[in-house]
C-alpha cells in the first residue's frame, strides 16, 4: 500500500501541475504535451485522414502496373507533406497539391480535419501555385489576449492591435491601409481596440486629431497628447476646414519640393520628399460618426453635408499628404443620409466588433466578403473585444484586441505629451489641460478665436 502510494501521489501532482499549466500556461502545456500528442497523430493518421475527406487523388499508372505486378491494389494518393513544425499556438505542415486539386477543396474540409487531429481550428493559406500552407491552432488564443512584444513595434504607422485567431497578429499599417471604420455597439470592445490604437500612436511621431461630438467624453482623457479636439458639430466643422487647409498646404509643399534639385527624386506623396522636409503624419479620429450626421434643421443639413463632403475630401486625398482617417461608431448606415455610402467606399480598412443590427455588419463588411459579415453578427456578447476584422482584397479574420484600461491609457497619454508635434494650423484647436492638486485631469478646448 507504501509503494502504490509513493506512485500514486507523484502522478497526481503531476497531472495537477499540467491542468496549471494548461490553464494559465497555454504556450508552455502546448510546447510540453500539446504539440508531441498532436504532431504524432498528424503523422500517424495522415493518409487516412486525406482519404476520408476525399483529398488523395488515384496512384499513377506507374504505380498501378506495380502493385498489379505484386498482386495489390495501388491505394489513392495523399498531397506530399513537409514535417509538422510547431509555432506559438500551434503547428504548420506544407503540403503540395496533387493534379486537379485547389486551395478550396483543403478549405472546405478544414473543419474536418480539425475534429480528426483534435486541434482547435484548421487555417489554409495558399503559398504560391501548387503549394499551400496548413496550420492548426492548439487552443482558442482569443480566450486570453496580452499585449504583443515591443519588438513588433518597429515600423512606423504600423502597430499589431489585435490577434488574429491563428494566432497571427494584426498589424494596422496606416501606408498600406490609410483609412479605416472601426464599428461596434455599447461594451462590445471597440472602445479597447481605439485606445490601443491611440496608445501605439501616442509613442511615435504622429499629430492625433481628435472629433468627438458628444462633448469630448470618449476623447477627453487622451487630451494631454492630441494636437487637436473638437467636441462638437461647429467645432468640428471648423476643424475639417484647418485639415482641408493642412493638406492643401502639403500638396503644394510636394509640388514645389519634389522636383528641384539636379538629383531630386519626383515624387507624389510626402513620404517621397526628403526626411527634412517631410511633414509629420496626421491621424484624425472621428468618434460616433452618427452624430456628425444628425440633423434636425435645415441648417444642421448644411453642416452636415459640408461636413461630410471635407471627410470623403479628406479620404480621397489624404493619404498622399499624409493625412489618414479613423472613424468610429456603434452603427453606419445609408439613412444617415447624403455621402455616407460614399465615405464608407474610402476607408478600406474594416473592423466590426459585435453591432446591434445586421445593417450596420453589411455596411462595415458586406461590400467586401459577405461572409465576414455573417460572423459578424455572430460574435457574443460576452466576449467584447471579438471583432471580425477586413480589406478591399476580401480577406478577413476574428481577432481579438488585448484589454486596456482607461486609466492605463489616459496615463500613456499624459507620459507621451511632449511628442505633441508642433502644427501651426491646430494650435487653436489644441485642448488646454488643466490639472488642478489633487484632482483628475480635465481637458478643456480652446476658443477658435485663441
Amino acid at each position: 500500500m507504501t509503494d502504490a502510494l509513493w506512485v500514486l501521489v507523484p502522478a497526481l501532482l503531476a497531472v495537477a501541475a499540467l491542468v496549471a499549466v494548461r490553464r494559465r500556461l497555454p504556450v508552455l502545456f502546448w510546447w510540453l504535451v500539446g504539440y508531441p500528442v498532436v504532431a504524432l497523430r498528424v503523422l500517424a493518421t495522415y493518409r487516412a485522414t486525406m482519404d476520408a475527406c476525399g483529398l488523395t487523388v488515384p496512384a499513377s499508372a506507374m504505380r498501378r502496373a506495380t502493385a498489379r505486378m505484386v498482386g495489390r491494389q495501388a491505394a489513392p494518393v495523399p498531397p506530399r507533406h513537409s514535417l509538422p513544425l510547431p509555432t506559438g499556438s500551434g503547428l504548420v505542415m506544407r503540403l503540395r497539391m496533387a493534379a486537379g486539386q485547389a486551395p478550396e477543396d483543403f478549405t472546405a474540409s478544414a473543419d474536418r480535419l480539425r475534429h480528426t487531429w483534435g486541434a482547435h481550428a484548421v487555417h489554409v493559406r495558399p503559398t504560391k501555385p501548387g503549394r499551400l500552407e496548413l496550420r492548426l491552432v492548439g487552443w482558442d488564443v482569443l480566450a486570453d489576449v496580452r499585449p504583443a512584444r515591443r519588438w513588433l513595434w518597429t515600423e512606423p504607422l504600423s502597430l499589431p492591435l489585435a490577434l488574429r485567431e491563428d494566432g497571427h497578429w494584426h498589424v494596422r499599417d496606416f501606408r498600406i491601409v490609410p483609412h479605416e471604420l472601426i464599428l461596434g455597439a455599447t461594451q462590445s470592445g471597440k472602445s479597447v481596440y481605439l485606445r490601443n490604437l491611440l496608445c501605439g500612436l501616442a509613442r511615435q511621431s504622429v499629430a492625433l486629431v481628435g472629433i468627438d461630438c458628444k462633448w469630448g467624453v470618449e476623447l477627453a482623457p487622451f487630451a494631454p497628447r492630441l494636437s487637436a479636439l473638437a467636441d462638437t458639430s461647429d467645432r468640428a466643422n471648423e476643424l475639417l476646414d484647418v485639415l482641408v487647409e493642412e493638406m492643401e498646404a502639403r500638396f503644394r509643399l510636394i509640388g514645389m519640393t519634389g522636383g528641384t534639385g539636379p538629383d531630386a527624386v519626383l515624387t507624389s506623396d510626402v513620404w517621397g520628399l526628403p526626411e527634412k522636409a517631410r511633414p509629420v503624419p496626421v491621424v484624425v479620429v472621428v468618434d460616433e460618426v452618427a452624430e456628425l450626421f444628425l440633423a434636425a434643421s435645415k441648417d444642421d443639413e448644411k453642416r452636415r453635408d459640408a461636413m461630410v463632403t471635407k471627410l470623403i475630401r479628406l479620404a480621397q486625398l489624404g493619404r498622399a499628404a499624409g493625412i489618414y482617417l479613423e472613424v468610429c461608431g456603434q452603427r453606419f448606415g445609408a439613412e444617415l443620409g447624403k455621402g455616407a455610402t460614399m465615405l464608407r467606399a474610402q476607408l478600406t480598412g474594416r473592423v466590426c466588433h459585435r453591432v446591434n443590427d445586421e445593417t450596420s455588419a453589411n455596411m462595415a463588411l458586406g461590400d467586401i466578403a459577405p461572409e465576414a459579415a455573417l460572423a459578424a453578427t455572430s460574435i457574443p456578447a460576452e466576449r467584447p473585444g471579438v471583432a471580425v476584422v477586413g480589406d478591399s482584397s476580401g480577406g478577413w479574420s476574428r481577432v481579438r484586441s488585448p484589454h486596456l484600461t482607461l486609466d492605463d491609457a489616459a496615463a500613456i497619454c499624459r507620459d507621451t505629451s511632449g511628442l505633441v508635434p508642433e502644427l501651426p494650423r491646430l494650435e487653436a484647436f489644441r485642448p488646454v489641460v488643466a490639472e488642478p492638486a489633487g484632482s483628475p485631469t480635465v481637458p478643456t478646448a480652446r476658443p477658435a478665436t485663441e
